[in-house]
């Protein structure tokens, strides 16, 4: 059996949770069947299953060790059962029925409902559910995966595992590429050549979290007045809403007014969130909402599903207290040109860095601390998937979208995941669900606020 330590920022995101803050990101795919031509729920759910379970990784649980003191590790599960983790849901009749809710509205709900779960721990951590409708039309599925096994990216991997990559041939006939070979474990016992090297690299994360440190005690705030709607008490309860944002609007709005793609959806971001709070009758504050921008730390073509989390962040001050659009979208790009030439190493945005350098033991004990620290440090989390450039399907049924979701973390109600596919942008709203019932509203916000951007800068829908 394969076993390899959890990476120190796995192992924070392990016991960072709890009931009401499950540490799982999540992903709702919907596919859309050719007319008459859905594939029989049972085949498509032991499709999955038996997909899943080729997938070394998704066959590891956490395991406490003895040494490192408080430390955990994965190993393989000599129990596993691909049947403990892959099940169906079918759809209310009356919701897909004519005068329903309809199929988006209804798997949406559902979605938030089974986010609210948290993950079986003595189990591998991960679930996937097929959700269908009576009457043999589109379907959802919706994975979780637990933050401690995967980052956006390691879930991209998992992913193109499970799913039917398609690409163009030089005929212009569609092909299925074939899927990645599964990567085993690696084991955490060091090699030789890294033994060397290993004391150097110590000292020079020590320094790197020491500088870290220091920002996060300077940007902390020992009382933050940002949105209340932000601040919001948990309640365990989790709410999904969607939005779809075209892509070539966008780049019409970055090729006009500069700076890049991430800077027109952040704008985005911070657009949406004043037109709510407006819509809400509260007055955008002039304390700005702080935004946790994830920053992978992976190289280039090392993404497969080991290795441990590789993460930074960015602090961003979201500019909701600016009536124009295109003064936000300013405000945003200078604060984000910042951010890159200080660089994802440097900054109080940097806390996933200084929790690589913690020993376990101060994971084990200094979680809850921690997580009550985080809306000291920002309001929201605003982070950015990136899926492969082919067109994905499953048992020969497209996917027609794909929504991210993020874990919330404690004191905040509200999460924003973007990833574009296609010719769309889609986003995955998750928000306690007490909290925050009005969460279509912002959904229905994003797509008002680029195209007051694409106004702002002379373009036409």
């Amino acid at each position: 059996m394969g076993t390899e330590l959890l990476a120190p920022l796995d192992l924070a995101f392990w016991h960072l949770e709890s009931a009401a803050h499950p540490m799982h990101l999540g992903a709702l795919a919907v596919f859309a069947p050719p007319p008459g031509a859905a594939p029989a729920p049972d085949a498509l759910l032991a499709l999955l299953g038996a997909r899943a379970a080729a997938i070394p990784r998704l066959r590891m649980r956490v395991r406490d060790v003895l040494l490192p003191v408080g430390g955990a590790a994965w190993s393989t599960d000599p129990d596993f059962d691909v049947h403990h983790h892959v099940a169906r849901v079918r759809l209310p009749a009356e919701d897909t029925a004519p005068g329903g809710a309809g199929f988006m509205a209804a798997t949406t709900r559902l979605a938030g409902e089974l986010m609210e779960r948290p993950l079986r721990r003595g189990l591998p951590p991960w679930e996937m559910y097929l959700i269908d409708g009576p009457d043999g039309g589109p379907f959802a599925v919706l994975v979780k995966l637990h933050h401690a096994l995967a980052d956006g990216m390691r879930a991209v991997s998992i992913g193109a595992g499970i799913f039917d990559q398609i690409a163009s041939t030089a005929t212009g006939r569609p092909r299925t590429a074939v899927r990645p070979r599964p990567v085993p474990p690696r084991s955490w016992m060091p090699g030789p050549r890294r033994v060397a090297g290993f004391a150097l690299g110590r000292i020079e994360d020590l320094g790197r979290a020491l500088g870290v440190g220091a920002s996060l005690v300077r940007a902390g705030r020992l009382d933050p007045r940002g949105a209340p709607a932000l601040r919001a008490g948990s309640s365990g309860t989790r709410r999904l809403a969607t939005a779809d944002l075209d892509l070539d609007a966008v780049r019409r709005v970055r090729r006009a007014a500069g700076g890049t793609g991430n800077d027109v959806l952040l704008a985005v971001v911070a657009g949406a969130l004043r037109r709510w709070m407006l819509e809400r009758g509260e007055t955008p504050p002039r304390d700005e909402p702080r935004a946790l921008v994830p920053v992978s730390r992976r190289r280039p073509g090392t993404a497969a599903p080991s290795g441990g989390n590789r993460l930074s962040a960015y602090l961003l001050a979201l500019p909701v207290s600016r009536a124009d659009p295109l003064a936000r979208l300013r405000a945003v790009r200078e604060a984000m040109d910042r951010n890159k030439a200080a660089g994802p190493l440097r900054g109080a945005g940097a806390v996933a860095v200084l929790a690589d350098q913690l020993p376990p033991l101060a994971h084990r004990f200094g979680a809850p601390l921690a997580g009550n620290a985080a809306r000291m440090l920002f309001d929201v989390l605003v982070t950015s998937v990136p899926l492969p450039r082919s067109r994905l399907s499953l048992a020969g049924c497209p996917l027609s979208a794909l929504y991210p979701m993020a874990p919330l973390a404690r004191g905040q109600s509200m999460a924003v995941a973007l990833t574009t596919y296609g010719s769309r942008v889609h986003i995955g709203l998750v928000g306690d669900g007490k909290a925050l019932p009005d969460l279509e509203t912002l959904a229905r916000c994003a797509d008002e606020e680029l195209t007051a951007l694409l106004t702002a800068v002379g373009e036409e829908r």
